[in-house]
């Protein structure tokens, strides 16, 4: 009854009609695998620089309907984050401004559950934009790909360490490493750890 409540609060706290679709029924088993690249850890700092995005039918990762997204920053950005990301100032001289990229996202994802990898830092991303666009948050369930991955892994009578990282997770369950760190190929990654715990949760 709670979540009904705050899903019609969040709604009415909407400034543009046109963006209720977020808040529909979404289509059963289909879901929005995202991760973001990022100036900065610190959400309250940061600037988005990419999203990246794949859609989950089942237990099919649909490539060929994907999003990937670059964005020009207004502030510099660090030899640090450079290493990790390997997007600079010339890659993104030609990118989309912030508010376009997040209403691209969200006519991609629509009301779709969101999964991610430590997706609780890119949700904050998002709603960092999108709450002074649209004055919501994402109303979207979102799935933890590593706590699913704990949950599947822990003994709840006879407790054990789970290595979260992502590498780890992704060698533990045999899927390979996909290029070049980035906001893409990190959330299709992410989707066949998703896939495949779903699998083996299923059994």
């Amino acid at each position: 009854m709670l979540k009904n409540w705050l899903k019609w609060y969040a709604q009415h706290q909407l400034r543009d009609p046109n963006y209720n679709f977020l808040f529909h029924l979404p289509n059963p088993h289909e879901y929005i695998c995202f991760d973001c690249e990022t100036t900065h850890l610190n959400p309250k700092k940061a600037e988005i620089l990419s999203i990246g995005a794949v859609k989950i039918r089942g237990n099919t990762i649909l490539t060929s309907e994907k999003l990937e997204l670059f964005i020009k920053p207004k502030e510099s950005i660090s030899e640090v984050s450079i290493k990790i990301h390997q997007l600079r100032h010339c890659d993104l001289e030609h990118g989309l401004l912030p508010n376009e990229a997040i209403f691209r996202f969200l006519h991609f994802i629509g009301s779709r559950p969101l999964v991610g990898y430590y997706l609780e830092f890119d949700v904050a991303m998002i709603n960092k934009y999108l709450k002074p666009l649209l004055g919501i948050k994402l109303p979207n369930p979102q799935i933890e790909v590593s706590g699913l991955y704990y949950d599947l892994k822990q003994n709840v009578l006879n407790p054990v360490h789970v290595d979260l990282r992502f590498d780890a997770i992704l060698a533990d369950l045999e899927l390979p490493v996909l290029g070049k760190h980035d906001a893409f190929n990190d959330a299709l990654m992410t989707a066949m750890m998703f896939v495949k715990l779903q699998g083996q949760t299923n059994k």
